[in-house]
């Protein structure tokens, strides 16, 4: 089951994302669910997460880039907090 994320890690991931890079569009999945019991599960609900954002940001900039932006905006999380997250990054009108 996937959930749009509702608690403190998520709250996090998309404060700093709006901050970062005034996305159009941002949803932050919780798939922790999905990987209970697996490795990097802490127990915490929230260790994996699907990111869909859109943003004027990544407007002629390449996939690695782009992920390159939402990793620098959420810096800590990704090493102290998050196990894995999948990224969905496009500019406004891209398919």
């Amino acid at each position: 089951m996937t959930d749009i994320a509702t608690g403190p890690v998520a709250a996090e991931i998309t404060a700093r994302l709006t901050a970062a890079l005034a996305p159009s569009r941002l949803d932050v999945i919780n798939d922790s669910a999905k990987h209970r019991g697996h490795m990097g599960d802490d127990g915490s609900g929230e260790s994996h997460f699907t990111v869909v954002i859109e943003s004027a940001a990544f407007a002629g900039k390449s996939r690695l880039d782009r992920q390159r932006l939402v990793n620098r905006a959420l810096s800590d999380l990704m090493t102290d907090r998050v196990h894995a997250m999948a990224i969905r990054a496009s500019a406004p009108g891209e398919a």
